[in-house]
């Protein structure tokens, strides 16, 4: 099942087609991804939560290598479009200073994981919930260090609002990443953290260092929607955590 289980019905008939392309996004991740790696313990307190993974049109890339892929891009009509992220507050108990989607834990009045993303990224980005269209979710993925069970909620942006730093007590930085700066081999690697016996995909995209959780879902949708190119894995980008 694809993750166009709540969008394009509703609204009606797709026109845009990097919108229509959301639609491809399975709904699970499967088994072989690393984000699959832990699960949590049958007698482990586990908190739902959701991040929200907005795309939108409207942002040229900021780096070189992001340039490049403009051309490429154009032809799957992807040129444009951008994905909102963010960067935590160093003074954050879980994943200080990392680069991630905007969400954070499901609250009692929440009805559900789309809900509870839309609320976190008004709180913490300022974004207009009314200008988007929520496409679907995702399965829930478990982080053990927050002892989260993340639902991914896809959402277009079909009326692109201002955004910004809303509380500097949660969020350090937000920006409207473009497609082009991610998928740019370039700016691409992998990332082992101090004392872990794993790395992650990484990117780095001028104003953002991106790893991780976050990173490793960007890679798995930017390789289902068809935009990704070949990236040399045995680079490494450093980050300062």
């Amino acid at each position: 099942m694809n993750v166009s289980d709540t969008g394009a019905e509703a609204m009606g008939a797709v026109t845009d087609p990097a919108r229509h392309a959301l639609d491809r996004l399975p709904r699970s991740i499967g088994h072989e991804q690393w984000l699959r790696r832990h699960h949590a313990e049958p007698d482990e307190r586990v908190r739902d939560a959701a991040v929200l993974m907005l795309f939108g049109r409207g942002q040229k890339p900021r780096t070189r290598a992001g340039a490049d892929e403009v051309e490429r891009l154009e032809g799957m009509n992807a040129a444009d479009v951008d994905v909102l992220l963010l960067q935590r507050a160093s003074t954050l108990r879980h994943h200080p200073g990392q680069v991630a989607f905007p969400g954070g834990g499901q609250d009692p009045e929440d009805a559900d994981a789309v809900a509870a993303a839309l609320r976190e990224a008004e709180e913490e980005t300022g974004v207009d919930r009314s200008g988007i269209e929520i496409v679907g979710t995702m399965d829930s993925l478990y982080i053990p260090v927050s002892r989260f069970d993340v639902t991914p909620v896809i959402g277009w942006w079909q009326r692109p609002s201002a955004v910004r730093v809303m509380d500097r007590a949660e969020s350090a930085r937000v920006y409207r990443v473009p497609i082009a700066d991610l998928v740019a081999p370039a700016n691409r690697g992998t990332f082992t953290p101090p004392n872990r016996a794993y790395s992650t995909p990484a990117f780095d995209v001028g104003v953002l260092r991106v790893w991780g959780f976050t990173a490793g879902l960007l890679e798995f949708a930017l390789e289902e929607l068809g935009w990704a190119r070949d990236w040399d894995r045995e680079t490494h980008i450093e980050i300062q955590i």
